[in-house]
Parts: C-alpha cells; structure tokens; sequence
C-alpha cells in the first residue's frame, strides 16, 4: 500500500494506517522490511518493504500455511499471534512471534527471501512469555529476550534454550508492563529498548544501555524518550517501537499509536498504527524527534510506489496478501476459480456471530471510506461486514429476497431495517464517515449500511455510531476489518471496492 508519502516536502503519519501494530524493521542493504502483529487473523503477520521507510508494499504474510499458523476455533478475539521481532542476520531473516492460541508459545521461521516461502515453525519450548525479540552478538551468540524482561540465549535452528533465563530490567519504577523488548549493539554500547505502560493512554518507550547483551543495564535518565500521555496530542498510546538506521547514517523509530477521535474519553476505530519518528543521539543515548500527523522529509528522496487498485475483481487464482480471513481459510470454503472471476464463499458458521465464520475481509485504513461489492447469494445468504470482533460488528446481508442491516453490540443484535429486493446480483455498500462536529458525547464517525438502486443511488438501511465499533467499546488489540461473508449456502462475489475519500488525512 502507500500512504501520502512526501507532502509539501515532508511526509504524513502513520506511514502503515489501519491495524498494523507492534511493528518490526530490519534493513538489507538499501531495502527495509516491516512486519506487524495479526491476532486472531489468518494469514499471520504481514510483511511489508520499502525504500524510503515512508512508502510501504505488503509483499506477502509470513504465517500464510496451515503447517505454520494454527488458531482453533476456540480462542478468543485478539488471540492468536502477537508481537514479531524481524531481523536480518547472516544473509538470511529471522522472524520470532507468540502464538497464544495453539499452545505453542514463541516459536520462529526464516526466509531467504522475506517474500516468502517462509520456513515451517521451529518451536522454543524453552523461551516463556510473550513480544520476543532476536540479536546476535560479535561470538555469534543469539540472545532472546521477551516481555517481563527476560532473556535466555537459544540456539535459533532448534529453538533450544542454552541456559538459564535471567532478568534483565525491569523497567522505569513504577511502570506496568515492561514489554516489547529490543536488544541492539550501537557503538560502544548494548541497549535495550522496552515499552511499559500498558498499551493503552499511558504506553510509553524507555531505554538502557549496559557493556553486554545480558548487561547490566543503566536506564536513561530521560526516561521515558517517548510518550503522549497526559496530553492532547491527536496521536496517543505510542510505544512499542524498533529502532533502524539508514543508510546515510540517520536513525529513526518505528512504533504504535492510536488516533482517537470524537468526544470524551476519544475512540479509536483503526485499531493501533505504525508511526516513524526520526531519531538523534546525544550523550550516547537517543532521542526521540516530534511525533506528529505531518513530519519533515527525510534526506533522502522518497521511493513512491503506485497505489493500491481500488476495486478486487478476483481474477487472481489467489486472493492478495492484503485479504484476512478469521481464524483460518480451509481451502474448501473459498475460490476465485469456481466460477472464474469471482470470489465463491461457502458457509460455515451461521453468523458473524460464529468464531468460525467464512469471512475474507480487509483493514479499514482511512478514517473516510466508502466499501462496495457486488454480491450475487443465489440461494445462500451473505453480505458485506464492518468487524471489530464476533460480538461487536455491523452489516448488510441478502438472501431470500430480501436485504436487510443489522448490528452486534455485546449482547444485542437487533436487525435494523428490510427491505425486499428482486433476485440476482446486488451491490451492497458501507459508507465511513468522520463527525463532521465535536461535542462531549460524540462519537468518532457515522457507518451508513446500505445497498444500491439500479440507478446507482444509495438507499440506506441504517446509520450508526462508530464508537460500538472501536477499542475503547470492544476492548481487545485489533481494528476494524471490512469485508465480504457467507452465512449460509454459497454466495458469490464479483467485485469489492474500498474508496478512501481523499479529503481525509489517512
């Protein structure tokens, strides 16, 4: 995808908008790759490239196979796979995660190229807790290190531990939730790069630095070098962040933030973003520039890459990297083959509702867009959903003549309003829309529900409030997906549209 890139000479945040959080950067040679935490969506972890660390292409998921990446049906929203650390390291890259679904733990997967295919996962029985992170040091020794913070060295093409797990740090006094650990080797210095807490308001990024990789560690005495809270900044919860340098010597930061929006406490709907932040050194420790929605460019010209297509026709053999699917994607449950063209989905659960729905859906990134998709249900029903979780999404569906909206909130799920309609193919329609006025009790944005007329006009069927559909509602760790489902029988799609309005700061 790309993002604004450079704007009257500098570029906008975040540079990876909608839910991609925890985010992760190596650098080869002239190229960065970025990877991001997933949770209960399969394919795992999106891998992401660029040129410039403004401009970013997914270029495939890490997790994309079932011998991979294994999420029953029983766990929970916003289970599944948390934070990866991605590295480069003797020619080949290095990815480490949690799978807190299947009762693996860590486990990690290399590449030679981070395209894919990524390798089966080797497990490391002997590596607890979660947010693991890789370095080596100049004896070739590997050191994981994980939220808490502990570390062990391992031997990373078996995954067993070579020792003891120590404790390193345990943060800032009287922070929650040291997490989100990197160790880097930068000069003289080994540091150690933590965030803590909590990845809510008061998220925050700390540092220390010590003579080895297992310490000891003396934290900066400017602690936190990063945090929002306690302000009134438009971008908050920053934190959980990975340091890169450039080829012309310059350092930035990577990290995840939040844009709530509408009244009071603030809600927000695209889940946690990635954000880039440049980075100076002084006194051997780092600091961190202004953090804001537009940033001056770098010193380098930017590398932009063409836009996304705005409308999937499903004439791939194979859906995009972008698309998600809850949970799991059996092959006998989707095609684009049967017929050619169109997106087939067979239902398996029997609502939203159902952990194991048949969903193909993506990131919502803009605070403005508009999603269409021509659905054809023949005798089956489907229909095209805005998503948080299984108890908290909103929709349009057709079957049996008739089209109608309806909503999930915790409990409720009352259906909206119907209408009948005529057999045969339907354009089924979602419109996000920012409040257009700020009042204490105001909600981020409106979602209108609705379908299209033969004449191309929008009826709408419901208008709702966003904030149903945001974190501080649903809780969890995700942001919103849009996209297509089957709820009984077989549908069939044969376009989808998602039109960001280019009005709209990302």
């Amino acid at each position: 995808m790309t993002v604004d890139g450079w704007v009257d000479g500098g570029f906008s945040n975040p540079v990876l908008p909608g839910f991609h959080p925890d985010p992760s950067v190596c650098r080869a040679g002239d190229d960065y790759y970025l990877a991001c935490s997933s949770f209960e969506y399969f394919p795992g972890v999106p891998i992401f490239h660029s040129r410039d660390l403004v401009n970013w292409t997914q270029i495939g998921n890490v997790l994309d196979r079932p011998d991979q990446l294994t999420i029953p049906s029983s766990a929970p929203s916003s289970g599944g796979v948390y934070a990866p650390t991605l590295r480069h390291h003797d020619g080949r890259f290095w990815l480490i995660t949690t799978n807190v679904a299947d009762g693996g733990g860590n486990l990690l997967v290399t590449a030679a190229d981070p395209a894919g295919p990524w390798s089966g996962p080797v497990r490391l029985p002997g590596v607890a807790g979660i947010d693991p992170d890789l370095a080596w040091d100049d004896d070739g020794n590997c050191w994981c290190t994980t939220a808490g913070v502990g570390q062990v060295r391992i031997d990373p093409r078996t995954g067993a531990a070579l020792g003891p797990t120590r404790q390193l740090w345990s943060g800032s006094p009287g922070a929650q939730a040291p997490e989100a650990p990197h160790l880097y080797r930068i000069g003289a210095y080994w540091y150690l790069l933590i965030a803590e807490g909590g990845t809510e308001r008061g998220h925050a990024i700390s540092i220390a630095r010590g003579p080895a990789p297992d310490g000891p560690f003396e934290p900066c005495p400017a602690n936190p070098i990063l945090t929002h809270r306690g302000t009134d900044r438009p971008i908050q919860n920053t934190g959980h962040g990975d340091l890169i340098q450039a080829p012309d010597g310059s350092w930035w930061l990577v990290l995840l933030g939040a844009r709530p929006r509408g009244g009071t406490p603030g809600w927000h709907v695209l889940g946690r973003e990635t954000f880039l932040a440049p980075v100076d050194w002084v006194d051997d420790w780092p600091v961190v520039g202004a953090l804001t929605e537009r940033m001056p460019a770098p010193r380098w010209p930017a590398a932009p890459v063409p836009p996304p297509p705005t409308r999937d026709d499903f004439d791939a053999e194979r859906l995009h990297p972008r698309w998600l699917s809850v949970r799991s994607r059996p092959d006998d449950v989707w095609s684009t083959t049967r017929p050619p063209g169109w997106l087939t989905l067979q239902a398996r659960g029997p609502s939203l509702d159902a952990a194991d729905v048949t969903f193909v859906g993506r990131r919502q990134q803009h605070l403005s867009c508009q999603v269409r998709a021509l659905i054809d249900p023949g005798d089956g029903r489907g229909g095209l959903a805005v998503r948080m979780d299984e108890t908290h999404h909103y929709a349009v569906e057709v079957g049996g003549g008739e089209v109608y909206a309806s909503a999930r909130i915790g409990p409720l799920r009352p259906v909206l309003e119907r209408r009948p309609v005529p057999p045969g193919p339907v354009v089924l329609r979602a419109d996000v829309t920012p409040s257009p006025t700020w009042h204490p009790r105001q909600g981020p944005d409106v979602v209108r529900l609705g379908f299209e007329n033969a004449d191309g006009g929008f009826t709408v069927l419901a208008e709702l409030d966003g904030r149903y559909l945001s974190t501080e509602v649903a809780g969890g760790f995700t942001g919103r997906v849009i996209g297509m489902y089957a709820a009984a029988g077989t549908v069939r799609f044969d376009w989808f549209d998602y039109l960001p309005d280019q009005g709209c700061q990302v």
